[in-house]
């Protein structure tokens, strides 16, 4: 996200006092305003929501390149990369 760029998309929600403070004292743990801590939050939360999704809708053009993707010999580059071991396992 862009720290340049000026934020004109106003959010208003409304809390439990206690859920209020707990924001503000998670926010407080990171040296940060409590809309910064609310606005990063709600960020990775909604793009963790959309990077989940399980149902891709395709045409029956893409179904069969994809069909025809997984049934492709796997070149052996990819083989011995997914033998080998990983650096960290050494």
């Amino acid at each position: 996200m862009a720290t340049t760029e000026t934020r004109k998309a106003p959010i208003n929600i409304r809390a439990l006092p206690a859920q209020r403070n707990l924001i503000d004292k998670a926010a407080k743990a990171l040296r940060k305003s409590r809309s910064d801590f609310m606005l990063e939050a709600s960020c990775r939360e909604a793009e963790n929501v959309l990077l989940d999704q399980r149902l891709f809708l395709v045409s029956a053009e893409q179904y069969q390149a994809f069909e025809e993707a997984l049934r492709a010999p796997v070149p052996e580059a990819v083989k011995t990369l997914l033998t080998s071991k990983a650096p960290w396992e050494d």
